[in-house]
């Protein structure tokens, strides 16, 4: 039986990808900041920790207590929408911390014991933003770029001791709570130099079409793909924008 750990799992796309992968046999470590009864279906193939990717001393703590994990889903981040003059570089660092070195820093807990066993797939959960320039999302788009050339340069790094890993970039989702959990707010931070152009680029931006269940089927193609595939768009948005782009 294979175990799947998750970050960001109380909700969303984490939430999501944790019912998916356990209504198909797997054992699943679901990790949030504060786990609540309810947030996901108890069962004795189910675990819920606590985890916060920016501290440590808790990421080392949730490793232990996890045990051999055979996937991990980097889904935690936060957003950040806004014109980047107005951003603090306080906001700024604060959405890298989540997005770009707390991805890091749990694929550096989990990569000793995975090499040691020879096997491993990580899967980090970026956006459709790396996909196309998104005016007005400057560091978010930043942060998660960075984990794409991570990625890539971490494939031929780890391919020698049997491990893998994976992309997988989200849409503009429809029902996920995301932007709640954002640290910046996009109504509050658009000086008035720039409202026109704003008004401008989101009122031509493309309805969101991502739905929470393309990310999760997204991730269960990159944890069983044996072709050697890097990047799976999710969602309709995305795949149009994966269309458009020439690799």
């Amino acid at each position: 039986m294979s175990t799947i750990l998750i970050t960001g799992a109380s909700s969303g796309y984490g939430r999501e990808t944790a019912q998916h992968f356990h209504q198909r046999g797997w054992t699943v470590i679901a990790t949030m900041r504060r786990p609540e009864p309810g947030i996901l279906p108890q069962s004795d193939r189910m675990r819920l920790l606590p985890l916060d990717v920016t501290d440590p001393q808790s990421i080392a703590a949730c490793i232990m207590a996890a045990g051999p994990i055979d996937v991990l889903v980097n889904n935690a981040g936060v957003g950040m929408g806004g014109a980047f003059e107005a951003a603090s570089l306080t906001d700024i660092r604060r959405i890298f911390e989540t997005n770009t070195f707390g991805v890091m820093a749990m694929i550096h807990a989990v990569l000793p014991a995975m090499r040691e066993r020879g096997s491993g797939i990580l899967v980090n959960v970026t956006s459709s933003a790396t996909l196309a320039a998104f005016p007005f999302s400057a560091p978010y788009t930043a942060s998660k770029t960075a984990i794409e050339g991570f990625s890539e340069a971490l494939v031929p790094e780890l391919a020698p001791f049997g491990l893998k890993v994976k992309l997988v970039e989200p849409g503009l989702g429809l029902s996920t709570r995301f932007a709640e959990n954002s640290a910046f707010d996009f109504a509050a931070h658009v000086p008035a130099a720039y409202a026109a152009h704003a008004t401008e680029v989101f009122g031509a931006r493309p309805a969101a079409s991502t739905r929470e269940s393309d990310v999760a089927e997204a991730v269960w193609r990159a944890a069983h793909d044996a072709t050697g595939q890097l990047r799976f768009p999710a969602g309709a948005d995305a795949l149009e924008l994966w269309d458009k782009r020439s690799w």
